[in-house]
């Protein structure tokens, strides 16, 4: 009999996690469509589409790569999206599930990629073992943040005096920033925190209204300050076009 009720209670704490786990669910979702509809955007959920979207770190890494709670939206004139990134490294008891919240500016031009990786002992030893890190006119920078770029020109012209001051203030502290293709990305630890989303790509803005005109005019683009067409809606155009995929989960070639 004793074992019998253990039987019993072992299955209804299963079921009751079970029930848990499915409140919480339903409480997570529901918080994001609040956000999404008092801000002016859309919740999705998944897309498979863009944990391919992008290469490198934390794409790269792993196996299992999911994007869930994808949020996308205006932001400042410009279409901007974000999602939780999750990934499993190990095997059996060994395994982990990481998570990262993911957000994103896209822009009207393609550009190299340029990576910004604040310095620490994951830096450091990525460069013991020949990784890159391009070396810029300020000390106190190159101290801060390991530059990798496929394009050391551009490099350069992002990264001049005025944007790497702006870089070495506070509220980029820690941060991590990317642009590849038509975006630039930031990504922080953990799951989709709604109140992060603006402040992470306000810190994205600031970085791309700093880009030279000379940058977007050498790509057939006109620099954000006189464009006067509208941000670009999920069809890649204006907002309103029909459109068979988001440009968001589009792989870069």
């Amino acid at each position: 009999m004793d074992g019998s009720w253990f039987v019993v209670g072992m299955a209804l704490l299963a079921v009751v996690g079970v029930l848990v786990g499915w409140w919480g669910h339903r409480a997570r979702i529901a918080l994001l469509e609040r956000w999404a509809s008092a801000n002016g955007w859309e919740h999705h959920g998944a897309d498979p589409a863009l944990a391919r979207r992008w290469r490198g770190s934390p794409f790269d890494e792993g196996r299992s790569r999911r994007a869930t709670e994808v949020l996308t939206g205006p932001f400042e004139g410009r279409s901007a999206l974000s999602f939780t990134y999750s990934w499993t490294t190990g095997s059996g008891k060994e395994s982990t599930t990481h998570s990262a919240h993911v957000v994103a500016l896209l822009l009207d031009a393609s550009f190299p990629t340029l990576q910004l990786t604040p310095e620490g002992l994951g830096a450091k030893l990525a460069k013991a073992f020949g990784g890159q890190d391009i070396q810029l006119e300020s000390d106190a920078f190159n101290r801060a943040w390991r530059v990798e770029s496929s394009d050391l020109r551009f490099a350069h012209d992002v990264l001049h005096p005025r944007t790497m001051h702006r870089l070495l203030e506070a509220d980029f502290e820690r941060r991590f920033l990317r642009i590849e293709g038509d975006a630039i990305l930031a990504w922080t630890g953990g799951r989709t925190v709604p109140d992060n989303l603006f402040p992470m790509l306000s810190r994205l803005a600031v970085v791309v209204d700093a880009v030279p005109d000379f940058v977007w005019l050498d790509r057939g683009a006109l620099p954000p300050r006189r464009a006067e067409r509208p941000p670009r809606g999920p069809g890649g155009a204006g907002a309103g076009s029909a459109a068979d995929a988001p440009p968001w989960g589009t792989p870069s070639p």
